[in-house]
């Protein structure tokens, strides 16, 4: 195993444990379901219309989930950076085609986990089992919840203020018109707002 390759295990066992500590035995048996890759920006993890076998972990880069509507526009549904775990949820789920792509935004080192050995896994280690439950709950129940209440009822600049606040350090890897259209807004838009809250900001 290459130190890069040993280094981005140990990372994926720590992030395990932050949310539920995991035994030898569970991390013995994740492991063979597991297996590691590297990538080119703008290489996918996914693309939509094809039916994904398995979800990442990311040591290393910057992913992100989006969709393309009727006329061609892309809609960012979500970033993923190191710690996270990038998939297309619905799609494994159901075993069907993926509606969304997910693209490098920079060169990446991740752990691809095979989701029918992971799911087999969850009802064999109870350790395992948590740790899925606290990660969703954190990830994709209260942040999903969020985000939908924020595109509801906040103005764009709200929404914009709230991103810088919540994710200071993408927002610093992203460009702006990723951020716009996870935002909902245009480029120009969002330039505006920009414009805007520095011009109100104190000297």
């Amino acid at each position: 195993m290459t130190p890069l390759k040993t280094e981005a295990f140990a990372a994926l066992r720590r992030t395990l444990d932050r949310y539920h500590p995991l035994g030898d035995q569970s991390w013995a048996a994740l492991q063979t379901a597991c297996g590691y890759r590297e990538l080119r920006r703008h290489e996918l993890l996914c693309r939509a219309g094809e039916t994904p076998t398995s979800f990442s972990f990311v040591y290393r880069g910057l992913f992100r989930a989006f969709v393309l509507d009727e006329k061609g526009n892309e809609y960012n549904k979500a970033f993923f950076e190191e710690g996270r775990f990038p998939g297309a949820m619905t799609a494994l789920l159901r075993g069907e085609p993926s509606r969304v792509t997910l693209e490098a935004l920079e060169a990446a080192v991740v752990i691809d986990i095979s989701f029918a050995s992971f799911r087999r896994l969850l009802y064999r280690h109870h350790d395992l089992a948590l740790f899925q439950i606290h990660y969703l709950e954190h990830h994709w129940l209260l942040d999903k919840d969020a985000r939908e209440i924020e595109l509801v009822q906040e103005e764009a600049a709200e929404r914009y203020l709230r991103f810088l606040r919540d994710f200071p350090a993408l927002a610093g890897r992203l460009p702006l018109y990723h951020i716009a259209s996870h935002l909902g807004i245009t480029p120009t838009q969002l330039s505006r707002i920009r414009k805007k809250i520095e011009g109100t900001q104190p000297m």
